[in-house]
């Protein structure tokens, strides 16, 4: 047994169980003691508690958080009296704790001297995150999981944020099919450095795959109907690439509304999905979904009535409407015929007259049996007139470009068409992105006026093309061309505004080189001002333009020493220039627009016979009058989703027989020194969308190339020919010729066959040697069809992407002697394609294509299908 007697060990014992009670008592009282160095002269108790000034405070145990920061948030201040223990201790620590920011919060007393007590905030802060790392996944994967969860080094690590990453990695991966993924997260920490590893353990397991879906219940519609609706959640079947079957439960919520959609739409309103199961499949890898419908029965339509209509009579309202007693019952077509179709609906009637604040409300008034009746209940409200027009986000353009443009002007009455035309109208202007052109009228019902906001955001218009390639016999040919579509001639003096050239008027300057050595060059510059004199919608436009083209001699081309010049056997020049007006017409609509041009073409061959009919040599001379008349009602210049655009233009030269009277020459040179023929050209365009984002495009282009005397052949300049991607290319002389593209076919390889020449024409065409082959002359007629499915996979503005399904046929038809006139002409003997292509809009680059076409017919002379083709193109292709 120890002895207690003994004064000093007895000393000690009391000591040790004095401490031993204080402390035990503090923790009691939720205070701690850290240091015992000054006596505690008071015994503090929950039986009594003690009223004390605070004297000090200090922090511990802190790393990263601002001592002062933690005393202000715990609301403790010194000089503040407060009851030891109370309320006030309990209360610091749920507010520290309540920042979401500390993992362990203790309130210590250093020490009590009277009535002041000086305390310790001893905190232990959570874990900062240091980095995030991954097992059982790819790196892929975790790549697309970083940019996901968006963890930044340094954030601190709480309970809510492991749980909701959790989360976040689980719903990423049952985003891709995998339903039955396991997510854990292990907190490696650092003690020494107060951060944390994050590890996120994945176990994916095999990805689940719809085996079958169910509709119990279904009987008015069809089951292949409602799998249509859904677009996101599809069974499995063999063949299905592009909508796979896997299991996505928020597409699968989506695609149940889309389901009673549908049921709402063929008139069963009241039809629910009463429950719906999802069956796990003994393998692991597939489910099935069941889902247990109430149709009930499908509503019709019994009387409409309309009640506030002053303005506009029932009947009236009625035509407008198009729904009458009989029809199914469908909310959504409902509203479509009152407010969402501009031009055509209801609220047409009212908002394109002014009555902004019109409002139709459909109410179901009384229904019996399956019949509804439904009363319109109107409010047709004061007429509008426009105040002011605000413009916001046009940092380049200038606002009188944008102003311009506008069918919604101070003053008018307010319209509502008028607002989705001036949309339509700016997305065409090239200058800003279509799909994030805002509009907002801000309406002041106190005078009767309304401002309306438009919101732009402008994109990058200008083109450079900078490409080389191989001309074939030409050799390497390289291109360089700009196109300025928001110029400004108005800056060219304004240094400040060259960025790097003056920009924002609207105006259109496009320069282009190419060139291979002295064999091949072209060279042209243009320059289009849209509204001549700032006024009115007239466009100005001159174009120059020069072509040089000469034959190698090859007979010594590889036997020559490098520093010989090339030997040229003949050559090809011209030079043109073109000046044209154009004009918006106010009748039939304003989406007519009628322009002219004058231009003068300038043909010149050296010992060399461009059309093989015996004219190697001589000058000839193009001057033509061009009339277009166009309309075009495209919503988008990139991807079109909806609208028209179509053109007739007529090209005349003077009928120079008729003036001198002279139908034979002695040679070629005087029979083509002035170019005399008439051309018809029609093209058309209409573009709709089928469902959701694909569209179907339609094309169809015509074109007749004619003579003013019937004693005169056809002219050689300016002939059709079909085939390929449309581009000239490298040493074609595209000013010569109408090159129209006919995907499935070789580069300009559809032209006509040649079997004889007649008298007439060979007393003209001296030295002519085609006979029963395809010729390089051309035809006189042509027609093409085409008709495309398109489907957008960017809208970006920096890069517009979209594939598309194709379908076209077309041919070409010629005539060689002057009695046969278009006896060739037949429009249903076309030569047919099919086949499939992407295109990618890159402002800096324009338009670029690559499509794949399959031939069905064979070519001119030959009997084999064309077969297989790929086709590059560059630039917006018109034919």
């Amino acid at each position: 047994m120890k002895n207690f007697n003994r004064p000093g060990r007895l000393a000690t014992f009391v000591a040790v169980f004095l401490c031993t009670v204080v402390s035990a008592m503090a923790q009691q009282l939720g205070l701690g003691q850290r240091t015992t160095s000054a006596p505690v002269e008071d015994a503090v108790s929950y039986a009594n508690p003690k009223e004390l000034v605070i004297a000090d405070i200090v922090v511990t145990g802190n790393q990263f958080l601002d001592p002062n920061s933690m005393i202000s948030m715990s609301g403790l201040k010194i000089g503040d009296k407060i009851k030891v223990p109370g309320e006030a201790i309990t209360g610091a620590i749920k507010k520290l704790m309540d920042q979401k920011i500390l993992e362990d919060v203790e309130v210590l007393y250093r020490k009590i001297e009277g009535d002041q007590i000086w305390l310790e905030l001893h905190i232990k802060e959570q874990s900062r995150l240091f980095k995030v790392t991954y097992d059982g996944i790819r790196k892929g994967e975790q790549e697309s999981l970083n940019d996901k969860i968006k963890l930044p080094k340094g954030r601190i690590i709480s309970n809510t944020m492991i749980k909701n990453t959790q989360l976040a990695v689980k719903r990423f991966f049952m985003d891709k099919g995998f339903l039955n993924v396991k997510v854990r997260i292990a907190q490696i920490t650092d003690s020494t450095r107060g951060n944390a590893t994050l590890k996120i353990f994945v176990s994916k397991g095999p990805k689940v795959k719809i085996r079958q879906i169910v509709f119990n219940g279904r009987t008015e519609i069809y089951e292949q109907k409602l799998r249509n609706k859904m677009k996101g959640t599809k069974q499995m079947r063999f063949g299905r690439l592009f909508t796979p079957s896997k299991f996505i439960p928020k597409k699968y919520d989506e695609d149940k509304e889309k389901v009673i959609e549908l049921y709402n739409k063929n008139g069963f309103r009241d039809a629910t999905i009463v429950s719906d199961s999802i069956i796990q499949n003994p393998d692991g890898k597939t489910i099935d979904l069941v889902m247990n419908i109430e149709e009930g029965p499908r509503y019709y339509i019994r009387n409409i009535t309309w009640e506030g209509n002053y303005l506009r009579s029932t009947d009236v309202l009625n035509k407008v409407f198009g729904l009458k007693k009989g029809d199914i019952y469908n909310p959504e077509e409902i509203q479509k015929r009152l407010e969402a179709n501009p031009g055509q609906d209801v609220s047409s009637l009212y908002m394109d007259d002014g009555y902004l604040y019109y409002n139709c409300r459909p109410v179901e008034k009384s229904i019996e049996g399956d019949s509804i009746d439904i009363e319109m209940r109107i409010f047709e409200g004061k007429q509008a007139t426009i105040n002011k027009i605000i413009l916001n986000g046009n940092t380049k353009t200038s606002d009188h470009v944008v102003m311009r443009e506008l069918f919604t002007l101070p003053g008018q009455k307010f319209s509502k068409t008028e607002i989705i035309n001036t949309q339509r109208q700016l997305s065409q202007l090239g200058y800003f992105d279509a799909e994030k052109i805002g509009i907002q009228p801000i309406p002041h019902p106190e005078d009767g006026t309304v401002d309306i906001e438009y919101t732009v955001e402008e994109k990058p218009s200008d083109q450079i093309e900078l490409s080389g390639g191989w001309g074939g016999f030409i050799g390497f040919v390289g291109t360089l061309g700009l196109v300025f579509n928001n110029f400004s001639t108005k800056n060219i003096t304004n240094l400040k505004a060259w960025k790097p050239l003056p920009s924002g008027d609207g105006q259109k300057l496009a320069v282009r080189f190419q060139a291979s050595g002295r064999q091949f060059q072209t060279y042209s510059i243009s320059f289009t001002e849209p509204w001549l004199g700032g006024k009115k919608p007239v466009t100005f436009g001159i174009n120059l333009s020069r072509t040089v083209y000469r034959t190698v001699d090859y007979s010594n081309f590889y036997t020559r020493s490098n520093s010989s010049a090339l030997n040229f056997l003949g050559s090809y020049k011209n030079t043109g220039v073109t000046v044209s007006l154009g004009k918006r017409l106010k009748i039939p609509d304003r989406y007519f627009v009628l322009s002219s041009a004058l231009s003068y073409q300038r043909y010149r061959m050296d010992s060399l016979d461009l059309f093989g009919i015996g004219y190697p040599n001589g000058v000839s001379n193009n001057l033509t009058l061009n009339l277009t008349l166009s309309r075009n009602t495209i919503d988008n210049p990139q991807f079109p989703r909806g609208g028209s655009s179509f053109s007739l233009s007529s090209t005349f030269t003077p009928p120079y027989s008729a003036i001198t009277g002279q139908t034979s020459f002695s040679n070629n040179e005087n029979r083509y020194k002035w170019v005399e023929y008439h051309k018809w050209m029609f093209d058309a365009s209409w573009f709709q969308t089928v469902a959701g984002k694909l569209v179907l495009s339609t094309r169809a282009h015509l074109g007749f190339l004619g003579r003013y005397n019937k004693n005169l052949s056809i002219s050689p300049f300016e002939r059709f020919v079909l085939g390929g991607s449309g581009l000239a290319g490298y040493g074609m002389f595209a000013l010569a010729q109408d090159i129209i593209g006919l995907r499935g076919y070789a580069d300009r390889a559809l032209v006509p066959i040649y079997n004889r020449l007649s008298t007439t024409d060979a007393s003209q065409t001296t030295g002519a040697t085609n006979t029963g082959v395809a010729s390089s002359l051309g035809g006189v007629a042509y027609s093409k069809y085409v008709m495309e499915l398109r489907y957008p996979l960017s809208l970006n503005p920096s890069a517009t992407i979209f594939g598309l399904v194709f379908a076209e046929a077309g041919n070409n038809w010629g005539t060689d002697a002057p009695q046969k006139k278009y006896k060739d002409f037949n429009p249903f003997d076309l030569k047919r394609s099919a086949g499939v292509g992407a295109r990618i809009f890159m402002p800096a680059f324009g338009l670029i294509g690559i499509d794949w076409a399959y031939g069905f017919d064979p070519l001119p002379g030959q009997t084999k299908r064309s077969g297989p083709q790929f086709h590059f193109t560059i630039g917006q292709q018109l034919r």
